[in-house]
């Protein structure tokens, strides 16, 4: 290199800090650049072998064994090892563990069935989400339908999903692994249909799945969920309008109505439901069908009392309301709240009010044409409705009958909600009518008896708790509280008719709030999981 050269100027890399300066030798090595922490030179530390390249936190720690595991350290399956009975039904069983976090849900026990493959992960999500459209379409409560859903993935291997329920969508989400990607679905519920002899068939289809001595395939799950939908109801149209009309009858003569006052009623019931039928026919939204099936036996009420007809027209009118309450959708919004699905049941029960405000609509146009032809309707009929209590028992036991057959129900079950909702009656009237509490807490506590025995007759049966409930719960619908308002809002006595209102709304809460309660007591002394129970989320505490 010659002097010129040695005088041109260099670049940055030449004169960084960590250069060494000219005429110092460099070895060999990469860097002999070190820090405080370096062992000195010559001083020789032997170091393990390593057969493994170096892991990350995840990383079981070098010479772990888990014989020999100390109890703090986090075992695989999380914390805490928690055993479920497995003599229990899978709905406690999914239920205790979607209440869990992700991490301490318990390992599946058993191997998996999978195809030799591995398992067709979209197909089981598929699968899942139609068998949970099934169950929501026909009025199962948001935590009941993910408890299935998750049943149905845990079956096939897939522990580590998510299930989302909310009025119309139904979501699922799954994660191999914490670096897995996941996979999810979706899938919207469109229609909606009471049938719940499909939902018992569901049931039973998620409960053969969650069977651990039963090996069904995907294909074998596919065509069974076929079947089901294919299958009809199992009672044709006239039993449908018939059981309309007795159910409407049978109300009539819990308010005190006699022989007439049932063959009215059960006219005019039938009569409603066949022209509801008919708009639903022609497209017209469910509201329109509830305010046209109230017409009809709010007509033949103001129609007997303008003849002088020597009949309770009041009876025959709350007869045909009870035909129409939705006590089914207003028990399983007020569940779905006390579950902590809060948009779920704000959307059921805004469905309510709406079919409500139908109801009130149709009966207040019939009132107020009846009232300005000069119908003499008495709106204190109410207080003077003596109590028969054999009547009232047999009423209130075809009722349920009735009520049972309109919600498509199985025939094995239809004896056992019979009797529930003749027990419901007689708790009520030996509370309301013997020992004179008022209507709102004997309603609750009879409606609590109908909650806890349909929870027991379904654990019996491995079965859904809504055959043995629903129907059970017609003979507390307010009914009459509901009319006797009505006509005192047509009587220009609005404050009245408001409070009257008022105690039907909360003669229902009390009928949703008692089931829910009696099915949560059933589950309260049950052993579900080892060492804890079943969890629940904790109170806000107002912030």
């Amino acid at each position: 290199m010659t002097e010129a050269e040695d005088r041109k100027p260099q670049s940055d890399e030449a004169r960084m800090a960590f250069t060494p300066p000219a005429g110092i030798e460099v070895g060999d090595s990469e860097s002999e650049t070190t820090s405080e922490f370096a062992l000195p030179t010559g001083l020789d530390v032997p170091q393990p072998p390593s057969s493994e390249p170096e892991g990350s936190a995840f990383t079981t720690p070098g010479g772990y064994s888990v014989e020999d595991a100390p109890p703090a350290f986090t075992p695989a399956t999380g914390i805490p090892r928690i055993s479920l009975t497995k003599d229990l039904p899978w709905q406690d069983r999914m239920r205790t563990m979607l209440r869990m976090p992700v991490a301490e849900r318990p390992a599946p026990e058993r191997m998996p069935k999978v195809e030799e493959e591995g398992p067709a992960v979209p197909r089981v999500l598929d699968l899942t989400l139609r068998i949970g459209e099934l169950l929501l379409a026909g009025g199962e409560g948001a935590e009941d339908v993910e408890a299935a859903m998750f049943a149905v993935c845990r079956s096939y291997g897939l522990d580590r999903c998510e299930p989302n329920v909310t009025f119309t969508l139904l979501s699922i989400s799954y994660q191999p692994s914490l670096v897995d990607d996941p996979v999810s679905a979706s899938r919207t519920v469109r229609r909606r249909g009471t049938d719940y002899t499909r939902l018992a068939a569901v049931y039973q289809l998620v409960d053969d799945l969650s069977d651990p001595e039963s090996h069904i395939s995907l294909e074998e799950a596919y065509g069974r969920l076929a079947e089901i939908r294919r299958n009809r109801h199992p009672y044709p149209t006239w039993v449908l309008t018939s059981a309309s009309g007795l159910l409407a009858g049978a109300a009539s003569v819990l308010v005190g109505g006699d022989l007439i006052v049932f063959i009215a009623a059960m006219l005019g019931a039938m009569l409603g439901d066949r022209l509801a039928w008919l708009c639903a026919g022609r497209g017209l939204p469910e509201f329109y069908q509830f305010t046209v099936a109230a017409m009809p036996p709010a007509a033949i009420g103001v129609a007997l009392t303008l003849t002088h007809v020597d009949v309770k027209a009041s009876a025959v009118i709350t007869g045909g309301l009870f035909a129409l309450l939705p006590g089914r959708a207003l028990v399983a919004g007020v569940q779905d709240g006390l579950t902590g699905f809060y948009i779920t049941a704000s959307a059921r029960l805004l469905e309510v009010m709406y079919f409500f405000v139908g109801i009130v609509v149709g009966v207040l146009v019939i009132l107020y044409f009846g009232v300005n032809l000069g119908a003499k309707l008495d709106p204190d009929a109410a207080l003077n409705i003596s109590p028969r209590p054999y009547w009232q028992i047999a009423a209130s036991m075809l009722l349920s009958l009735t009520f049972a057959v309109l919600l498509q129900q199985e025939r094995s079950t239809v004896l056992a909600v019979t009797l529930n909702g003749g027990v419901a009656w007689v708790v009520y009237g030996a509370m309301h009518y013997t020992g004179g509490f008022s209507p709102v807490a004997a309603t609750a506590v009879a409606a609590g008896l109908v909650g806890l025995f349909g929870q027991l007759m379904a654990r019996y049966r491995f079965a859904s708790a809504l055959p043995y409930t629903t129907a059970a719960i017609g003979p507390l619908l307010p009914g009459s509280a509901t009319y006797f308002g009505l006509l005192s809002i047509a009587q220009n006595n609005v404050d009245k008719g408001l409070v009257s209102l008022a105690t039907a709304a909360s003669l229902a809460m009390a009928i949703a709030i008692g089931v829910n309660l009696g099915s949560e007591i059933s589950r309260l002394f049950l052993r579900i999981g080892s060492p804890e129970k079943r969890r629940a989320a904790k109170r806000t505490r107002g912030f």
